[in-house]
């Protein structure tokens, strides 16, 4: 078995590299790890929170290395580790959880309080979220396993389907979780804030769950388009105008039943003024647009540290809302890290009987891990694609 390891590494703001980092090892510091498994990745995704670090948008230090969607074959296991066996396919949830405390017992796998000693929820590969090492290598530890990690029921099958299953371990669960949690059933109304690769998953996934429409608003065009090419109503945000007009004309109602925020605290201003960061812009049209008693789910991101704002308020994540006007409305809104493990399962198996169509809809682009710093520059670029590396190139584009 091999013990070179290469990983995609942040190098500083506008930088990342592919380089040689240390095999994983069965360990949490100075003591073996037993309840884990070391997997050889098979497919890893770049995800839009990535982007942020790597814009120095975070206090991610220099040397993390990256990636937190991974897909991979069990190579070795801990003693400890009782029904995951090498030679296993598996999806790894990007919520790293102990499935011991009161949270994980809860199902709130996204706010574990045992894997982060700073506080509530870890990942891999990501700022601030318990130093564990990232994803985009040729191979990683996964901890907890038995809990942790989904098995595929036929690995041929499975492979057949990689670039649709590589995305159950975020992007996929995240988009669907921020329509659950904005209320998206049969019949709804939706607008989607935001056509990036979150972004239309969660447009496929109010699909899935029965909105009778989705409108998807944007400032690239290459984005809505595709968008569009599943069925979207969309809405171009460098136009000027007033939003609730430009609803009502989709809709005949100045208003939705529910909005996703799949935009996060890098959000610009629309119309004339799209090229001015607007934080909470995406927040405040989220309680203008939605329905009295309406639901708000926010799968976009929001930090507590932001070095790069504009201001000084923005810095500390503190944003100007106008959040009387969704107390108002009675509106709810739910935040935070999608708890991959409550979806995952169904949404495999929405997958594997053909019910979704998410690789397609999100324009999965297969590149390999020595591909992965163009991979981060088109993203950055808008392209309206989602990254996924193959480091062992061997998956088919």
């Amino acid at each position: 078995m091999s013990t070179a390891n290469r990983g995609v590494v942040y190098k500083g703001p506008g930088q990342v590299a592919v380089e040689s980092i240390p095999y994983p090892e069965l360990a949490l510091g100075n003591r073996k790890c037993q309840h884990g498994v070391i997997l050889k990745v098979v497919t890893t995704n770049i995800c839009g929170s990535d982007q942020h670090m790597v814009r120095g948008r975070t206090t991610a230090p220099e040397g993390l290395v990256l990636g937190h969607e991974i897909t991979g074959i069990v190579i070795e296991a801990g003693r400890d580790v009782e029904f995951i066996k090498p030679g296993d396919l598996v999806s790894v949830p990007f919520n790293i959880a102990c499935g011991r405390c009161r949270n994980c017992k809860e199902g709130q796998t996204g706010i574990c309080l045992n894997v982060n000693p700073a506080r509530p929820g870890a990942a891999y590969g990501y700022v601030d979220m318990g130093g564990w090492s990232g994803g985009q290598t040729d191979y990683v530890m996964v901890p907890y396993a038995d809990f942790n990690l989904l098995k595929f029921p036929d690995a041929d099958q499975a492979m057949e389907k990689i670039r649709d299953l590589t995305l159950l371990s975020d992007i996929f669960p995240t988009g669907f979780h921020g329509c659950v949690t904005a209320g998206v059933g049969p019949g709804s109304t939706v607008y989607i804030a935001g056509a990036g690769p979150v972004g239309l998953a969660a447009a496929v996934s109010a699909q899935l769950l029965g909105a009778a429409c989705v409108i998807v608003g944007d400032m690239i065009e290459e984005r809505l388009a595709q968008a569009r090419s599943f069925g979207c109503e969309t809405i171009d945000l460098t136009q000027d105008g007033d939003m609730a007009d430009k609803i009502e004309v989709i809709l005949g109602e100045r208003e939705v039943d529910a909005f996703v925020d799949c935009v996060g605290f890098e959000a610009h201003a629309c119309g004339c003024n799209h090229g001015k960061e607007a934080p909470a812009t995406v927040l405040n049209s989220a309680m203008s647009l939605t329905r009295a008693g309406g639901q708000i789910g926010i799968p976009g991101l929001y930090v507590t540290e932001d070095p790069g704002a504009a201001d000084e308020a923005a810095k500390q994540g503190a944003l100007s809302m106008r959040f009387g006007q969704g107390w108002a409305k009675s509106h709810s809104f739910h935040t935070g890290q999608c708890p991959v493990m409550k979806y995952h399962r169904p949404l495999m198996q929405a997958i594997l009987f053909d019910k979704v169509k998410i690789a397609d809809a999100v324009n999965v682009q297969m590149i390999t891990l020595d591909e992965a710093p163009k991979g981060y520059a088109d993203f950055d670029g808008g392209a309206a694609k989602k990254f996924v590396l193959d480091p062992h190139g061997s998956v088919a584009a």
